[in-house]
């Protein structure tokens, strides 16, 4: 069995998202929680509340035991992008695109 977790939405860039991603897939989630605890990145905390949710779903939803758990899956997907203008010198104006994510946590018993 598999539980899943999923944050959508979550306004930080995918490619920052994904650093912190890839440094917990395939570990335990113990493990993964003290690797995000000290990530000084901004999108450590937004996935260590989505892996805690993802414990919270295994436990309840299908009985597994928290010790056993690993990361399987864990990816991030670009979600839609909101898009600000800049006033610039002579009158003109550049786009800003504020870039959000969609990240999804797979555990499962090892």
């Amino acid at each position: 069995m598999e539980a899943k977790a999923h944050a959508r939405m979550v306004r930080i860039a995918p490619r920052k998202a994904q650093l912190v991603v890839d440094l917990i897939r395939g570990k335990q989630v113990g493990e993964a929680i003290a690797i995000l605890r000290h990530t000084p990145k901004a999108a450590s905390p937004v996935v260590e509340k989505l892996l805690n949710s993802a414990i919270a779903n295994a436990e309840h939803n299908y009985s597994l035991d928290v010790n056993k758990l690993v990361v399987t899956e864990a990816y991030v997907n670009q979600g839609p992008t909101m898009k600000r203008f800049r006033p610039r010198a002579m009158g003109r104006a550049s786009r800003i695109n504020k870039r959000t994510s969609h990240i999804t946590l797979v555990v499962a018993e090892k």
